[in-house]
Parts: structure tokens; C-alpha cells; sequence
């Protein structure tokens, strides 16, 4: 956190001086041209280049210092000590050509590998897991996975270049890093919002690498998930008389939406539902803590800025992609056992669409927990209750 307030600062006197500069550059071009004295000026001229250049050298070196000193704490038991076999450590990888960060957490490197597919595509919830299920680390290796164009990751594929299989053949290379590191033939896997649809890919794809996957915020149909979420924007907003909401949902129109806007059209419904969510009093610890989060260790100031840009340009590249996926049509037949976690409050991801497909899924094993105080991320909703039953589905415990 000193780091970036250093940063902030330094950045502000880097852009001050910067327009003192072309002040005065300006000014003493046109003394010289109007044969007027600028002496003075151009004293000035030489200490703010001086100051900008200072400021940018020590912005350079504060940004990779960030970078290289990057990690995720340690892990602690209730005296504050180190568990003898215990992990926490930032992995950089290469998956298929691509760079990419993951960070292994748990009190026991023998115990069960779970692998967590964070939401998006474009979102990091690396420090968000820690926070929210670390008393998962007791019982499990937790591995988060920064996937390719999201914080530490953000870099490991242009953005233009990526694709639904991007993500589906380097979480499978991320699999089989995991099974080999860890000495284990299968590994759990979890995957929340758009991490539930990437796992389900991967456990239908690969079903030999996995014992079980559970799904929490699950998306469905992405078409008709969107079309849901604008009209109850449109809903809410009418509701409330906010005319502004309904004009701007109005003039964007019906998504789904395709080109350079995507972003920025879906997060005029999708905030609106996240502060009505916010604002259910039947729902505990609603929200994220953002800036908790991007305030943590695991990322450097550069990550930090990426953890922003993979939000907005990741999601706006590859989210309408998914637009023709429907797992009621492509994924009927699994060959692991399946669990769907729901917030009985969720109006971001449609549960009525996750029970249709429950219904008709072929699977080993397969159920619905229902959690009563949660909306779309019963993670961070019900952690407590969320950890007991991913131990229920997964270890039998």
C-alpha cells in the first residue's frame, strides 16, 4: 500500500511538472520569437525537466521493485506459526507458450489439489480467495489461476488474440502441471460465475483429471442470461423511477452486445443488479471488497493497473464469444460427479436455468445446494457454510 501511494504521488508530480514544462517551453518559444528576455523562465524550464525526470526514474524503479517483491503471505496457525509442511508461494508458469501466475496455498502439501477458476474473462480474484476461504487451505492445496489477460497474467496472450479454447487448453496444461508437481492423479475443481462454465468444459473435455467439479454463480445459457439480467435492470430501474437507468438502458438496447462497447454496455445492467443484490438485506457481506483486494500482495503496481484493464478489455474481447454456448444443448453428459452451489438471491446469473439443466444433466453424482443468504457469489455471501459443504461434496466430511 506505500508503494502505490508513493507511486500515486510520484505520478502527480510527474504530470505536474510535465504541464510546467510545456508551459514553459511554450513561453520561451514565443519570447524568443517576440525578442523578450526569458531568462528566468528558462531556469525554471531546466528544473522541472530535472524534477519530471527524477520522478519518472524513481515511478520506473518503485514499479519493477513492486513487481519482483510481489508474494502471498504466509501461511499461520492460531499461534502465528508456520505449519512445517505447509505452502504459500507465487508460481510463474508457461502454459502452452503463455506466462502466466498462480498462487498454491495450504497447510499440508500432501493434501487434495483444488483448483479455483475465477469469474470474468478478465478477472483475478487471487487475493479475494485467500481472504474469503482460507480455512479451505486446511484441508486442500487452493490454487488460484490468474488466466490469460487478467492481473498477473494480463500479458500472456494479446487481447485481440484470444479465445474460449485459450482458456480451455491451458487450464487442462494447468492441470497436468498440478498433477505432476503434487504426485496426485485427479485434482478438485471449482469455478465460479465464468469459471463455472470454464470448468465444466474442462471436466467434460478431461473427466480422468478430476474427481469433481462444483459450480457456484453458474452461468447456463450466456444469451439468454444477459437478456434476464437487462430486463430486471429495466425492471428495477422503472421500479425505483430512476428515468437516467432506463434511458441508458434503452438507448444501448436488448444484448447481446458485439464491438468495442461491450464492456461498458453490459456493466450498466450488471452494476445495477450488483447494488440491488447490495442493498438485499436478505443477503450477508454482499459485494467484494475491491480495493481490499487490489491493495494485496500478490500484485504489483503493474498488476495492480492490469487487474483494472483485464475488467475492461479481456471481458469486452472474449465474453461475446460465449454467446452461443448453452449447456443444455453441449454438455448434457458428464463423467464426474457435478454440484451446483446457488444464492437463493442470485439475480445475475439465472438459478431457474441451472435447476433445467440439473435436470437433465447425465452425471455420476449431481445436486444443488442452495444457499438462503447469498446472491451470486455464496463465497463470499456464506463462506462458513460454503467451506462445509465443499468439504461435504468433495471429501465426504
Amino acid at each position: 500500500m506505500i508503494q502505490m501511494i508513493i507511486f500515486l504521488v510520484l505520478t502527480l508530480l510527474s504530470v505536474a511538472a510535465l504541464a510546467g514544462i510545456i508551459f514553459l517551453s511554450a513561453y520561451c518559444v514565443i519570447a524568443r520569437i517576440m525578442k523578450k528576455p526569458a531568462a528566468k523562465q528558462l531556469a525554471g524550464l531546466k528544473k522541472l525537466t530535472v524534477l519530471f525526470a527524477a520522478a519518472m526514474i524513481l515511478n520506473t524503479g518503485i514499479a519493477a521493485l513492486s513487481q519482483i517483491t510481489a508474494s502471498t503471505p504466509r501461511i499461520v496457525d492460531e499461534s502465528g506459526n508456520t505449519p512445517a509442511n505447509s505452502i504459500a508461494e507465487l508460481t510463474k508458469l508457461e502454459l502452452n507458450g503463455r506466462k502466466q501466475w498462480i498462487s498454491l496455498r495450504g497447510w499440508d502439501k500432501n493434501a487434495p489439489v483444488l483448483l479455483f477458476l475465477a469469474g470474468g474473462p478478465g478477472g483475478t480474484q487471487m487475493a479475494a480467495v485467500r481472504y474469503e476461504l482460507a480455512e479451505l487451505e486446511k484441508h486442500f492445496v487452493v490454487v488460484n489461476w490468474d488466466q490469460p489477460g487478467s492481473g498477473k497474467s494480463y500479458h500472456a496472450e494479446k487481447t485481440r488474440n484470444m479465445t474460449v479454447d485459450t482458456y480451455v487448453r491451458d487450464g487442462y496444461a494447468l492441470t497436468e502441471y498440478l498433477k505432476e508437481r503434487f504426485s496426485q492423479e485427479k485434482i478438485y475443481l471449482l469455478g465460479e460465475s465464468w469459471g463455472s462454465a470454464l470448468g465444466i468444459f474442462l471436466a467434460s473435455l478431461y473427466p480422468e483429471s478430476y474427481h469433481a467439479f462444483i459450480g457456484t454463480g453458474q452461468m447456463i445459457d450466456f444469451v439468454e442470461t444477459e437478456r434476464t439480467d437487462y430486463a430486471k435492470a429495466m425492471e428495477i430501474a422503472n421500479s425505483n423511477g430512476d428515468t437516467a437507468l432506463v434511458e441508458r438502458l434503452e438507448a444501448n438496447g436488448e444484448p447481446p452486445y458485439y464491438g468495442r462497447d461491450v464492456t461498458w454496455k453490459s456493466a450498466v445492467y450488471l452494476n445495477c443488479l450488483s447494488a440491488y443484490m447490495a442493498k438485499d438485506p436478505e443477503i450477508h457481506n454482499p459485494g467484494y471488497n475491491t480495493l481490499r483486494d487490489i491493495g494485496s500482495p500478490e500484485y504489483g503496481l503493474l498488476d495492480k493497473i492490469n487487474f483494472l484493464r483485464g475488467i475492461i478489455n479481456t471481458y469486452n474481447v472474449v465474453y461475446p464469444q460465449l454467446y452461443g454456448t448453452d449447456l443444455r444443448k453441449d454438455h448434457v453428459k458428464m463423467d464426474v460427479p457435478v454440484y451446483f452451489f446457488l444464492g437463493r438471491h442470485d439475480v445475475n446469473a439465472p438459478t431457474a436455468l441451472v435447476e433445467e439443466y440439473e435436470r437433465i444433466l447425465d452425471a455420476p453424482e449431481k445436486g444443488i445446494v442452495w444457499f438462503e443468504h447469498s446472491g451470486h457469489s455464496p463465497w463470499i455471501n456464506e463462506r462458513d457454510k460454503f467451506v462445509m459443504e465443499v468439504m461435504s461434496c468433495f471429501l465426504g466430511k
